[in-house]
């Protein structure tokens, strides 16, 4: 083990805790793994996440763990016990959690009567559509937001060990209130959850037809409707009073233009005053909002040119398109690919510096490949 690495016990070997282990196992830890799932703690075992400690309840029955920091990667609703046993049981160790909540679950270990200064709450700002540890990565939290809610009450050495790992990881430590925490993941998070399983809940009864003419608009929206039910009505519930807050504002927003939709529902020759601006504002405000979000790596917004190119639905013609790129000495900036319905090809569209792009049409035109404009 890497001497300036704590040792870690990790509760929870879902997504992130899995996560969280394999990427302090890449940095040279040796991170202990517990789960009431013995299936889940083998597993995690087993990609590489750590080695085994004894599964909650049954402490008795292995050597125990003597952890500097407990890392409680638990639901919401299971996450305040877990912390308050953690805490009574680890009297030496700083406990955090990383739940997607704060607020709910500092609340409840009050309640309990849990001394808090050895525990900070803490997010990683990381995650996937899939879930369990067979979805986990070393890379999961490298370049994101770690967030660590800390106050008077909390011990230095404590919020100091929290960050120490959060780096070690590769994330990017940032200081909020439990409170702020909630308030900033509601509209940048939640609110998106509840919006994106919106508009995928319009598409369930649609045609096939329908259905059929999706591209790359709804599933860019839609992506993370897939997201588990279970799980984001704990997170949901747990940060109830800020989604609430937000969604109000969204609400009055939806509305504005339903009314000017209404007004203009006669043809486009409708005369309803102040109604295309209401649509005009709307889009506006939404590049305004698009434009404040961070660029690759969290740095400013970039603007990118897309080049996009025709690639055949071959096994390496893809890789093939990033090798002619390289060649080119042209980086890539950002990827989608889209397929057309029932064609054999797709299109990559290829984000690059507007300064590369000219170079990169012509590159990839002499190398045989066929441009989409």
């Amino acid at each position: 083990m890497v001497s300036d690495l704590p040792e870690v016990l990790i509760i929870g070997t879902g997504l992130i805790g899995t996560s969280l282990g394999l990427a302090l196992v890449r940095a040279g830890a040796d991170p202990v793994l517990t789960d009431q799932s013995v299936t889940a703690m083998t597993l995690a075992r087993d990609l590489g996440a750590g080695r085994l400690g004894p599964r909650p309840g049954h402490e008795g029955e292995g050597s125990e763990p003597a952890p500097d920091l407990v890392v409680v990667a638990a639901p919401p609703d299971v996450t305040p016990s877990l912390v308050a046993d953690a805490i009574a049981r680890f009297p030496a160790a700083t406990v955090t959690d990383v739940a997607s909540v704060k607020g709910a679950i500092r609340d409840d270990l009050e309640r309990l009567g849990v001394p808090l200064q050895r525990y900070v709450g803490s997010h990683p700002m990381a995650g996937r559509e899939r879930s369990g540890a067979v979805a986990g990565r070393a890379d999961l939290f490298e370049g994101r937001a770690w967030v660590v809610c800390a106050d008077e009450a909390t011990e230095p050495r404590s919020v100091r060990l929290v960050e120490r790992v959060a780096a070690a990881v590769g994330s990017v430590v940032v200081p909020l209130s439990p409170t702020e925490h909630d308030e900033a993941v509601a509209a940048v998070s939640h609110v998106p959850q509840v919006a994106a399983s919106l508009v995928a809940a319009r598409l369930e009864h649609l045609s096939e037809d329908a259905v059929g003419l999706s591209g790359p608009g709804v599933r860019d929206v839609t992506r993370i409707a897939a997201s588990d039910p279970g799980l984001w009505t704990q997170i949901l519930a747990g940060n109830a009073g800020a989604v609430s807050a937000v969604l109000h504002e969204l609400r009055d927003d939806l509305d504005a233009l339903i009314t000017a939709l209404g007004e203009l529902g006669t043809g486009v020759d409708a005369d309803a005053p102040g109604a295309r601006a209401v649509l005009a504002r709307v889009i506006a405000d939404g590049n305004a909002g698009h434009a404040r979000v961070p660029g690759k790596h969290g740095a400013a917004p970039t603007a990118y040119t897309v080049v996009s190119v025709v690639v055949g639905d071959r096994p390496g013609e893809l890789g093939r398109l990033l090798a002619d790129m390289g060649e080119a000495g042209v980086n890539l900036e950002e990827i989608r690919l889209d397929h057309g319905l029932g064609l054999p090809f797709g299109i990559a569209e290829v984000s690059v510096l507007p300064g590369a792009a000219g170079h990169l049409r012509e590159s990839l035109t002499e190398g045989g490949w066929q441009l989409h404009d």
